[in-house]
């Protein structure tokens, strides 16, 4: 058997191993919540459009979940209302999968081209990891939008932006639309000056609501003036689930959760975002700019759910990044690959479920808000680098650029960069 056939026999047992292995870990480890957040959406918009209710005044029996999301997410969802139950559950997953895959890809493929790994088998591999990944398997579980806002994001911030595009900025209007928390990187655009995409986002969230509220007045009316401000409908923020800062704060007296402490979390959270988001702009790393921003969204929204933590995806796959553009043998490759693992490690493991009756004393503050502190330590510790463009070289198509390895370093599939970052200290 030839070299190559031996390396892709080897790579093809490799994927089938690991993917047995990630379906035996779901198999004990993921739990089934029969997709409930997609039986709410689906709930809500056969009340809406079969039964002649008001979207925003159905509740799920036996619950207090009703439909939360904008009028103009309800328009996106509309045909679901149309499909049998089945359907709308292929629809999600395959949606969901699709997403990730493609976001994956992005974020991927530029580390084995430059490493010189085989690329259907960095992706796949980076794809049975995100199976087991506790957030992807909650959001396909639960039947949640998580991955299509962020893919939206991407397509902006990956794509389009880096590539001087003038539509920049329409994904993330859509994603707020949507759903309200992506607004915070139209936040980010406004902070690192891109002014042209981000009022090309803001138009796009406005013009989005604004059909939604010719389409459906009442709807409109009803969402902006009172379902908005009703937070009782998205649950207890004191619940383990909630790993935000809002949630640390909640957990320490859930009778009466001090607001006063919360917002000086979330303006310290914000102003370290600031700094740091700016100079991962002036670097021209785009990827770490959506990371960060991703990482401060979890951090700062008063709800987020263990689910919405797919967010932290970009960073977990960019500290692999940096660690593969640092030497070989050197401490910071060791380093950043251990919190990498660490890091993928506590967040497939359902550890903050262990305190979710009790999360009281030194142990309950620290493990029933794990994710909290990945989130902070992405936010506080993800490498910036600058993006070094020799002469006569071109940024990767499509816009996401190549990483350039450090000096010294053993330049493995190095005829495959294009462009690069170099570590910014």
């Amino acid at each position: 058997m030839a070299q190559g056939a031996r390396r892709t026999f080897g790579q093809v047992a490799g994927v089938v191993v690991l993917a047995v292995a990630v379906a035996a870990f779901l198999a004990v480890a993921a739990v089934r919540h029969g997709f409930f957040d997609l039986k709410v959406y689906y709930g809500a918009l056969t009340f809406w459009v079969h039964d002649g209710g008001e979207i925003y005044d159905f509740l799920k029996a036996g619950t207090q979940y009703g439909f939360t999301y904008p009028p103009f997410a309800a328009l996106v969802m509309l045909p679901m209302a149309y499909l049998p139950w089945p359907a709308a559950i292929t629809v999600s997953v395959v949606a969901s999968v699709a997403t990730s895959a493609v976001l994956i890809w992005w974020l991927v493929d530029p580390i084995s081209r430059r490493a010189g790994w085989t690329r259907w088998f960095a992706l796949a591999v980076a794809l049975c990891l995100a199976a087991a990944f506790e957030p992807m398997r909650e959001t396909v579980n639960f039947g949640q939008v998580n991955t299509l806002l962020l893919f939206l994001v991407a397509v902006d911030l990956l794509r389009l932006l880096p590539a001087g595009n003038r539509w920049a900025g329409v994904g993330i209007g859509l994603a707020t639309a949507i759903k309200l928390t992506p607004g915070v990187f139209i936040v980010y655009l406004l902070v690192t000056r891109r002014w042209r995409a981000a009022f090309t986002a803001m138009a796009a969230a406005a013009g989005a609501t604004l059909v939604a509220a010719a389409l459906f007045p009442d709807a409109s009316r009803e969402f902006w003036t009172e379902a908005l401000w009703n937070t009782g409908r998205v649950g207890e923020l004191a619940f383990v689930s909630n790993q935000s800062l809002r949630g640390v704060v909640a957990r320490l007296d859930p009778e009466h959760p001090s607001t006063v402490a919360w917002l000086v979390l979330v303006l310290a959270t914000l102003a370290v975002w600031a700094w740091r988001s700016r100079a991962a702009v002036a670097a021209g790393d785009e990827a770490t700019g959506l990371a960060l921003t991703g990482a401060m969204m979890c951090l700062v929204s008063p709800v987020t759910w263990v689910h919405h933590l797919v967010w932290l995806i970009p960073g977990l796959i960019l500290l692999v990044d940096n660690a593969m553009a640092a030497p070989a043998r050197g401490r910071r490759r060791r380093v950043l690959l251990a919190a990498a693992i660490i890091g993928y490690g506590f967040l497939i493991s359902r550890i903050v479920w262990a305190w979710e009756k009790d999360f009281t004393g030194v142990d309950g503050f620290l493990g029933s808000n794990t994710y909290v502190w990945i989130s902070l330590a992405l936010l506080l510790g993800l490498p910036i680098r600058r993006r070094a463009t020799p002469a006569g070289s071109a940024v990767e198509p499509g816009g996401v650029p190549q990483l350039e390895q450090p000096e010294g370093v053993a330049s493995a599939g190095e005829r495959h960069r294009v462009g690069g970052l170099r570590p910014v200290g």
